[in-house]
């Protein structure tokens, strides 16, 4: 019998009698927040950072029109006109670095710098934080080129306005916990931004429970083949996390859960909020980590053990990306504006805004889920903490899917910390979240053997 048809028949002793429905219920509050986010503002955005002619990351630093230093300077001034409109609240940093010779794409000491824009939490038990990410500097063929023009209007403009937009909704909004908006440099030369601002999470203790990276999110029309589509936006997470520990790797053995890491249960999160708060758009989930010979600023915060994942437009058109400006065979080559769809481009920012405040909003997850497995029956015993930081949940919802099935399919609230399900353990799949009293989920907390 399938899983559906089964629980809706069984009766359960710590669940509610039925099912809840698949997904959580929609807040209107975030519902507004996605649809305050512009494209005109994104197509502004856009045209501006084209406008620095080149964002190569070794270019002029000094000019004030022109180079990498230029739009770094601009995004900084326009994170601090968002946080003034919104109450001053949004504290905004150049947060600087040098990266001596690498011998490979860096050929002389650089100083970068990654601008970022910080929006406090409000409950000061909550130690949680939530990253978006773009990269702001661009390329031509030549990776080392850093003197012709590199609009990047895509690559990676597109994710660039794309924080941008959601700081600029955000910044008068409160959220318990702290939430992190930032423009990376060094993308192109080897994920410099992106592995320092990692290594610094680290460092500090930050409690980063999402990473967001977005990367080529503007154009919804791909070449070879030729393939529209403005209705998904893919999201690629790691299966096996980069930092799993010999114990880890055993447990995963033991459990089979390859498919069920945190960053692929940040990558499902994803998906629901789309469904929620997208109007039809749909996050496509890729398992694999990133593309075939290509890399993302979310690579270096998993290498150090955080949940991150990589959003990506459906369809690339390889025709924009990392090309010469040019006319071959009456093709344009080179990343232009006109290679974005900003109605496109509005909608791949309404799925991260809506993860982002659907996180913030939620309790933290539960902490250490268990499952038992010293009685020897047919039933499915589980039991769980409360989260360690933030407020207490008013609940949680367990989920429940078939072992093959790679989403959830059904999802029971429970107001206790522990669920006896009279159905096998060895037969589904279980995630443990915690849920507010609006309804606001947490990700899922897979469980781990206990006795």
């Amino acid at each position: 019998m399938k899983l559906a048809a089964f629980l809706l028949l069984a009766p359960f002793a710590a669940l509610a009698q039925k099912p809840a429905p698949l997904l959580p219920p929609a807040d209107p509050a975030i519902q507004k927040l996605v649809d305050e986010i512009s494209a005109k503002n994104l197509e502004a955005d856009i045209r501006k950072l084209v406008s620095f002619g080149t964002r190569h990351t070794l270019s002029d630093t000094q000019s004030p029109t022109r180079g990498i230093g230029a739009a770094r300077n601009w995004v900084k001034s326009e994170f601090e006109k968002y946080s003034k409109a919104g109450g001053g609240r949004m504290t905004v940093e150049m947060d600087t670095f040098t990266v001596k010779p690498d011998g490979r794409r860096i050929n002389k000491p650089v100083l970068m710098a990654n601008v970022l824009a910080t929006l406090p939490g409000t409950d000061p038990t909550d130690t949680r934080v939530i990253l978006v990410s773009g990269h702001i500097d661009s390329r031509v063929s030549d990776v080392m080129n850093a003197t012709a023009d590199a609009p990047g209007a895509n690559d990676d403009g597109s994710g660039t306005v794309l924080v941008m937009e959601l700081a600029r909704v955000l910044a008068g909004q409160k959220f318990p916990c702290t939430l992190k908006f930032v423009a990376v440099q060094g993308e192109e030369q080897g994920l410099y931004g992106s592995g320092h601002l990692a290594e610094r999470a680290k460092k500090e203790g930050w409690n980063l429970i999402a990473m967001l990276n977005n990367d080529i999110v503007g154009n919804s029309h791909g070449f070879d083949p030729e393939i529209s589509d403005d209705k998904h936006l893919r999201v690629f997470s790691e299966g096996v996390p980069a930092t799993e520990t010999p114990e880890q790797a055993k447990t995963r053995r033991q459990l089979s859960s390859e498919n069920d890491a945190p960053s692929r249960q940040l990558a499902r999160y994803a998906a629901r909020m789309a469904q929620l708060y997208g109007h039809g758009h749909q996050v496509t989930i890729e398992y694999r980590p990133d593309r075939f010979l290509r890399g993302g600023d979310h690579t270096p915060f998993n290498q150090q053990g955080f949940a991150a994942v990589r959003f990506t437009e459906m369809n690339e058109d390889f025709t924009h990306q990392h090309q010469d400006l040019r006319t071959e065979k009456g093709r344009a080559y080179g990343d232009v504006t006109e290679g974005v769809d900003f109605a496109y481009l509005r909608r791949n920012a309404g799925v991260n805004l809506a993860t982002m405040a659907g996180l913030a909003l939620a309790p933290a997850a539960p902490a250490k889920v268990e499952v038992l497995t010293a009685n020897l029956t047919n039933r499915t015993e589980l039991r769980w903490q409360a989260p360690a930081t933030g407020p207490k949940p008013s609940g949680y919802v367990v989920l429940v899917r078939e072992t093959s099935a790679p989403q959830w399919q059904q999802r029971f609230p429970v107001s206790d910390t522990k669920a006896d399900l009279p159905i096998s353990k060895d037969n589904f799949i279980f995630g443990v979240v915690s849920i507010d009293a609006a309804g606001h989920e947490s990700v899922a907390v897979l469980p781990v053997v206990g006795r």
